[in-house]
């Protein structure tokens, strides 16, 4: 998923903030957590990679196989197999490198939350 600045997202898993502290410093009352289908809307993105030309011919013959592989003759699957296993290095580097994503996501509820993993986010 691309992440741009003002698209709006939704969390995906609930995300635990720290203990709420009451009283004595160090007791701990309990946890303060973000719970999944909070929305808000991207502020910024930081780290953001630009997909190659092997990352998008890897996702669109990877889409053309998910979609229609069960219907191609044997022949044409197997082919679609091997072009896929070639471009799945370059693949992988870049799934790899995506992970440095880092997203600044002003919710609804008026909680920033700054260098948040772009992978806990789903688009709207």
């Amino acid at each position: 998923m691309t992440l741009e600045a003002g698209r709006r997202v939704r969390l995906t898993e609930d995300l635990g903030l720290g203990e709420a502290v009451a009283g004595d410093p160090g007791v701990a009352v309990g946890f303060l957590s973000l719970g999944a289908g909070a929305e808000g809307t991207v502020e910024r993105v930081d780290g953001e990679l630009p997909e190659g030309e092997e990352v998008r011919e890897y996702q669109r013959l990877k889409a053309l196989f998910d979609d229609y592989g069960h219907t191609m003759p044997a022949a044409s699957r197997e082919r679609l197999t091997e072009q896929l296993a070639a471009l799945e290095p370059a693949w992988a580097a870049h799934r790899e490198r995506g992970s440095l994503v880092t997203v600044r996501v002003r919710l609804d509820n008026g909680f920033v939350l700054d260098g948040l993993h772009q992978d806990v986010l789903a688009a709207l």
